[in-house]
């Protein structure tokens, strides 16, 4: 995937957001919900593209 790419999805992904944020009428805790669920998703999804998703997995803790 291109960095160009990877810029125009990032930057739909915001827009599209901000317009739910803006135009869409919901409460406060709800909208905090869907931000937190977005942001995760993104950062995931950007951990998968760059492949750091699998080296996170293959971490192991303890004996």
């Amino acid at each position: 995937m291109s960095l160009v790419n990877l810029v125009l999805i990032l930057v739909a992904v915001g827009v599209v957001l901000w317009l739910v944020n803006t135009y869409v009428p919901m409460d406060g805790k709800i909208k905090g919900i869907l931000n937190a669920v977005v942001v995760i998703g993104v950062v995931v999804w950007l951990l998968q593209v760059f492949g750091l998703m699998s080296t996170l997995t293959n971490i192991h803790i303890g004996k």
